[in-house]
């Protein structure tokens, strides 16, 4: 494990799904009372518009709206953390600009996906979202749908130039691309969903992406926390939870991330909405029950 200091808590980190009413509006009071809710039962180190918060798809208007709201609903202890996706980097800087003005200095970035960006447009790419704003702090989602997944070399030469470039945030369950990653970058903290937080935590410090466990906030919690046997009865109720919601959908259809983050969020609050901004198609209602029904039948350890 290293002993260089992180350049960000290992914490648990939270996302924000926006609610749509059946006009395609934004559902402001609702956002509100779920985002205040997460920041007190979940983490108060949240964001919105990451993939599953439909950052790819909402006008300026509406980001500016949903910034807006996400400041006000939480309290002045929170970190929020504001997603910034577009295939134009112009929109990018223009988004953090206005969200720097709202009063936000914490964001996450993900390369854009028109072509896969080669080593020199990777490193103009941050020069002029990290290196352009100083006073910020950057966290990288490295993701395999932006074409382009950045490896322990790259971060290891964008971390030396961009101090304000502060943590990673990845998916799956790739041990060796994780290891090779806090290795060759130590300073960077890394957050892992649930499976690959457990493979790597008791050899680097690490944070947890809360995606199965926005489910039931408590498992976040108790997973963080767990250690031995009960980490790994831990682990076996989160497999049953993923075949639970893999279950629940249409297994035939290609679902955007925000489809399970909705799922999850609509199990806790039975008015939150499924939809998602056209043209993406959404999970239908009898999803929801039938992941409620399989999540019943899930074993839990003891507390």
């Amino acid at each position: 494990m290293s002993m260089l200091p992180k350049r960000y808590p290992a914490v648990i980190l939270g996302t924000c799904p926006v609610p749509w009413t059946s006009a395609y509006e934004f559902d402001e009071a609702l956002f509100r009372r779920v985002a205040a809710d997460l920041c007190r039962d979940l983490s108060p180190h949240l964001y919105v518009f990451g993939t599953a918060g439909e950052g790819y798809a909402v006008t300026d208007r509406q980001f500016d709206a949903i910034v807006a709201a996400f400041r006000a609903a939480l309290p002045a202890t929170a970190q929020p953390m504001i997603g910034i996706i577009s295939l134009s980097l112009g929109t990018m800087i223009e988004r953090i600009e206005r969200a720097c003005a709202a009063g936000f200095r914490d964001f996450q970035l993900s390369l854009p996906s028109w072509g896969a960006l080669t080593d020199a447009e990777v490193d103009v790419f941050f020069a002029e979202t990290c290196g352009r704003f100083p006073s910020c702090r950057f966290l990288h989602y490295n993701l395999q749908r932006a074409k382009r997944l950045l490896t322990g070399a790259d971060y290891a030469r964008l971390a030396a130039a961009h101090p304000n470039l502060v943590a990673i945030k990845m998916g799956g369950e790739n041990a060796p691309a994780f290891d090779d990653i806090l290795t060759r970058a130590p300073a960077l903290q890394c957050f892992f969903t649930e499976f690959g937080y457990a493979a790597m935590r008791d050899r680097h410090e690490c944070g947890l992406l809360a995606a199965l466990s926005a489910c039931d906030h408590r498992l976040a919690h108790d997973y963080v926390a767990a250690r031995g046997p009960r980490l790994a009865a831990l682990q076996e109720t989160f497999r049953g939870i993923h075949r639970a919601v893999k279950s629940a959908i249409d297994p035939v259809a290609t679902h955007m991330d925000g489809v399970y983050d909705k799922i999850y969020v609509k199990h806790l609050y039975p008015e939150f909405p499924l939809r998602l901004l056209p043209p993406y198609a959404c999970a239908d209602d009898g999803a929801v029950q039938r992941f409620g029904q399989a999540l019943r039948s899930i074993p839990r350890p003891a507390a």
